[in-house]
């Protein structure tokens, strides 16, 4: 699995981090998956290898400008570059009154059909590309939910043990089963499923949308490989801010994960008034409060970082692949 961070700013960008957006997928598959489309996430995708006549499904997280004001813009970029493909979008139900605005104001035409799907229909997990998807509600200022993605594709080994205790002949029949073909041996018929086993647990990710109470995702971390989630501020910004903004402060998730159990935690969404280069207060001062209170691997996501996750559910750096130089 693959993901790509596209703005990892909240509210208003910066000069070096854009606002909301994160691409995933299943590493090397051409198809993919955008969480979140704040103003400019267009833009950045010109510096990866990511095309919109590619993407599958969109996945808005909540209302706010920084998290959908790209969307519109992304739209009309696809349209101009001629898809016609249709476009899976889930998001809360404004989200459909927002395109739907934009695009009789400004004489937007979408030449590919729109597969709206609010997010509070969503009862039953949902196929997305290699995934299922479920979503949880969050605690926010408007209604902001969490995507659960959980792979349904995991490669299978050969159930040695029950195949020899039926006498069936190691050899091209066993090639067959492993790929799961059904056959004919000695007058019984044969079904690959039933000689398969998976040789790991799927991979699950959790990408939070805004969200001051991380223990809402306790029941969908059980499992989980990694969580991505906003730390907006320290918690000393955030006690002396208030509760109103209804935002995460990075102590508050790094104890989440740490007693979740969760072996990788991604923080995004950090106030603009954290300074990555020279200046205070510094990006540093939301690691070194995360690393206090959790102990897995812990990584602080910045514009344009290419990560993936392993089989074996390891968060890796990957080696960028962006289509120009990264600005």
């Amino acid at each position: 699995m693959e993901l790509i961070f596209l703005g990892t700013s909240s509210g208003t960008p910066t000069k070096s981090r854009n606002v909301s957006g994160l691409a995933l997928r299943r590493a090397g598959a051409r198809a993919w998956c955008l969480i979140d489309c704040g103003e400019g996430t267009q833009h950045r995708l010109l510096h990866t290898r990511l095309s919109p006549m590619q993407l599958d499904t969109l996945l808005i997280t909540h209302v706010h400008g920084d998290h959908c004001y790209g969307l519109p813009g992304l739209l009309a970029s696809a349209a101009l570059a001629g898809r016609t493909a249709p476009l899976r979008i889930i998001a809360p139900a404004p989200i459909a009154a927002f395109i739907e605005c934009v695009a009789r104001l400004s004489d937007l035409r979408l030449d590919f059909p729109i597969d709206f799907v609010p997010v509070e229909s969503l009862q039953a997990p949902l196929a997305v590309q290699d995934f299922t998807l479920e979503a949880v509600a969050l605690s926010h200022r408007v209604p902001s939910y969490a995507y659960v993605f959980t792979e349904t594709r995991v490669e299978a080994k050969l159930d040695v043990t029950r195949l020899t205790a039926e006498g069936i002949p190691a050899g091209p029949l066993w090639g067959r089963l492993h790929r799961g073909e059904e056959l004919e041996f000695e007058g019984r018929r044969l079904r690959g499923q039933d000689y398969r086993l998976p040789e790991r647990a799927p991979r699950k990710v959790i990408i939070a949308g805004d969200n001051d109470s991380p223990a809402l995702l306790a029941e969908a971390a059980r499992g989980a490989c990694l969580l991505v989630h906003e730390a907006t501020y320290t918690r000393e910004v955030a006690e002396r801010l208030g509760p109103a903004p209804q935002h995460s402060d990075a102590e508050r998730v790094a104890r989440f994960a740490e007693q979740a159990g969760l072996p990788n935690l991604i923080l995004t969404h950090f106030s603009p008034r954290y300074q990555d280069g020279a200046g205070s207060p510094h990006i540093d001062e939301i690691a070194a409060e995360a690393r206090a209170h959790y102990g897995g691997r812990l990584v602080l996501a910045r514009d344009l970082d290419h990560y993936r996750l392993s089989r074996q559910g390891e968060l890796e750096t990957a080696a960028p692949r962006r289509a120009g130089r990264q600005p």
